[in-house]
């Protein structure tokens, strides 16, 4: 199986907290070139729900979503985060409990929803659904689980976002078949995994790119992701080796973002 659907690694490894995590939204919040931000593009999607509306989100991490729009969510919305990770839970209620909103809190196996059918006005699953390791049987009971008319909003990335990472990597560890973290679910072929559930989706992209100004930040997101187990401490240097010179000739370090979310109405 590989890691990132291996549920056990996921748990006690990867997202055992938020540190590998923190480090990936690090780059992304330094360095994007679109200054509005994912989070608030995101937020302005989901505001069209109405006012009082049951939300539950799969997979929440540390919960940024709600932290970085606290001031904008409506007082009537019931939200319940859950992650299959109890130390991501755990740093999601941290990031959250200064707000004062009453966040109800749930570990769930997104495969397995532990609540009756129709209970939802909408579901989210903000970059998640690639870790899961049967999508279709997730995506049925993300189904079930909503009312008639309610919204799931499912985002990722496409096929050539952060191109130029994967790429350092084919060219440092050549033995290795690098394909993109998120081929299992992207913004190519998950319209064809959904159609079969929900007829009715739209796909949204959100343009982006990284001007990378500074080395050791790109260099912590390398060693955050699930690849670089497989990178000995010399391909480490030299990655970085090559990043410098290319820092240092052309001012920044340029890299592909191509991120956008699907909804899809039951």
């Amino acid at each position: 199986m590989s890691k990132f659907t291996d549920q056990h690694y996921l748990k006690t490894d990867q997202y055992k907290d938020s540190s590998n995590l923190d480090a990936r939204v690090e780059i992304h919040r330094r360095f994007s070139t679109n200054s509005y931000g994912w989070f608030n593009w995101l937020f302005d999607i989901l505001l069209k729900l109405p006012a009082n509306t049951k939300i539950l989100e799969l997979g929440c991490g540390h919960g940024l979503i709600w932290k970085e729009n606290a001031n904008r969510i409506p007082a009537g919305w019931d939200v319940f985060l859950s992650d299959l990770s109890a130390g991501m839970l755990d740093s999601a209620w941290r990031n959250l409990v200064v707000t004062g909103r009453n966040y109800k809190f749930k570990e769930i196996d997104a495969q397995e929803i532990p609540f009756a059918d129709e209970t939802f006005d909408a579901v989210i699953a903000n970059h998640m659904l690639y870790h899961v390791p049967d999508r279709p049987k997730a995506i049925a009971e993300i189904k079930r689980v909503l009312k008639t008319g309610g919204h799931f909003f499912a985002t990722t990335v496409g096929d050539s976002h952060l191109k130029e990472i994967t790429n350092w990597f084919r060219q440092i560890h050549k033995s290795e078949v690098w394909d993109s973290f998120a081929n299992l679910f992207t913004l190519e072929n998950g319209l064809g995994q959904l159609k079969p559930f929900f007829p009715n989706v739209t796909l949204s992209r959100y343009e982006d790119n990284l001007h990378v100004t500074e080395l050791e930040p790109l260099i912590a997101y390398f060693r955050s992701g699930i690849r670089a187990g497989k990178l000995l401490e010399d391909e480490f240097t030299k990655i970085k080796t090559d990043l410098k010179k290319e820092l240092k000739e052309k001012g920044k370090i340029f890299i592909t973002k191509d991120s956008g979310l699907f909804e899809a109405i039951k």
